[in-house]
């Protein structure tokens, strides 16, 4: 479990950015770990890396229905016909969403922006911005908060990362079989 940073790509090599890769001490490394699906490099937060590929491919297969959970920071009022929009599914361009959770947090009129907590069960290109953009809103900040059973340390600082609990990682396998 790793609280990826903005700034740092979730890949295993890129000749221009740090890597998710970079943050790990050498004896990570040398387990050949990667990363189970993708942040952009603005996004931080929950990050999942290993070296099985069955648990990477059953967490992110559609088939499986794995929520994500995201804290994001809008631009803009989010409001009750947004909620009913997203849980209604977007369709985008090149794909329609399926039907996702959008909680109010908190909204801050003065300020013109909104705190929301946003739940899919995808994780395509920038899906969660696009969708708020959809409704006429700007992600400012996105932050993933869970994925599947496992919920961010709050210990971690940002770009720290800690081997999942026996119980952690029993949990997760029991809920994707």
């Amino acid at each position: 479990m790793m609280n990826k940073p903005q700034g740092v790509i979730s890949a295993t090599e890129d000749p221009k950015h740090r890597t998710v890769l970079d943050l790990l001490d050498d004896y990570a490394r040398a387990k050949e770990v990667f990363p189970v699906g993708r942040l952009d490099i603005d996004t931080h937060g929950l990050l999942l890396l290993t070296n099985d590929g069955q648990l990477a491919h059953a967490l992110l297969s559609p088939k499986r229905h794995v929520d994500k959970t995201y804290l994001a920071q809008v631009k803009g009022i989010m409001t009750q016909e947004d909620v009913e929009t997203f849980a209604k599914g977007i369709s985008l361009k090149d794909f329609t969403c399926q039907p996702a959770r959008l909680e109010l947090v908190s909204t801050d009129t003065e300020k013109n922006q909104s705190l929301v907590r946003v739940t899919v069960a995808e994780g395509k290109f920038h899906q969660v911005k696009r969708m708020v953009s959809y409704c006429g809103k700007e992600v400012v900040d996105l932050q993933r908060l869970t994925m599947g059973t496992l919920a961010l340390d709050e210990n971690l600082e940002r770009g720290e990362w800690r081997r999942l609990t026996k119980e952690e990682l029993e949990v997760l396998l029991a809920s994707i079989v």
